[in-house]
């Protein structure tokens, strides 16, 4: 698989604060990555600077061959990436399908594998509750609403911060055999979430991030063969 991302000694800072020191890895195009890491080693950073959102990024980004480093959010945006933050940010005021329609867009290569009907499809929930607004949904409604959202754009690239947080099982395992099926599809992505063994189970290689590094980059299957990074940088 060719490279998509490529990102080479990336450092992110929050004030005097850094956060982010040096990082290096790839994502190639369809590759799903699993990125976890105890709380405040610089997952959610890593996103935010990988869309613009942090001001104070040092090193190389590069998407699709381009240098991004420096790029804006809403040019990292229309260069193929999608990011479902945690806290969802959907809008409260519109409905179900005014907060998809107002992210369709056809991908770079002028596709739009991921239309209305299509995200009414994968969540059969929300075409149930189209007219429904925001701020009417469950917790579970709202993440499928934002990952429908995001794929509204046909992004080559999709950022999921925390993707089942305080979500039940049933709708958990949901959201699971979704990211599943966005593989399947040929979509990239990079997943946040604390359930190590169900990202696992669904992605082809796991970064692990300790105090903003690197600490190990493999397949799922060599990370369960050394419990002892498992044991230091995740407590499992």
């Amino acid at each position: 698989m060719s490279a998509l991302l490529s990102v080479r000694k990336l450092e992110a800072f929050y004030g005097v604060g850094q956060i982010l020191h040096g990082l290096d890895f790839t994502v190639a195009r369809g590759e799903q990555i699993a990125l976890i890491g105890r709380n405040g080693m610089g997952k959610t950073t890593l996103l935010r600077a990988l869309m613009g959102q942090v001001a104070d990024r040092r090193g190389d980004i590069t998407l699709n061959g381009k240098d991004i480093t420096r790029s804006k959010v809403e040019h990292i945006a229309r260069s193929g990436v999608a990011l479902v933050p945690e806290g969802r940010g959907i809008f409260a005021s519109l409905s179900v399908t005014e907060n998809l329609v107002m992210a369709a867009r056809p991908g770079l290569d002028g596709r739009s594998a991921w239309s209305l009907k299509r995200i009414f499809d994968l969540f059969p929930r929300l075409h149930q509750r189209r007219g429904n607004g925001g701020d009417q949904l469950s917790g579970g409604e709202q993440q499928m609403l934002s990952i429908g959202r995001a794929l509204m754009t046909n992004p080559d690239l999709l950022l999921i911060d925390e993707a089942t947080e305080g979500l039940a099982p049933l709708i958990s395992r949901e959201i699971w055999k979704t990211l599943d099926i966005i593989r399947a599809e040929g979509v990239a992505s990079i997943v946040v979430d604390k359930d190590v063994r169900a990202l696992s189970r669904i992605a082809d290689r796991v970064v692990v991030l300790a105090k903003g590094k690197v600490v190990f980059d493999d397949r799922p299957a060599v990370l369960a063969q050394q419990p002892d990074i498992l044991e230091t940088h995740l407590g499992v």
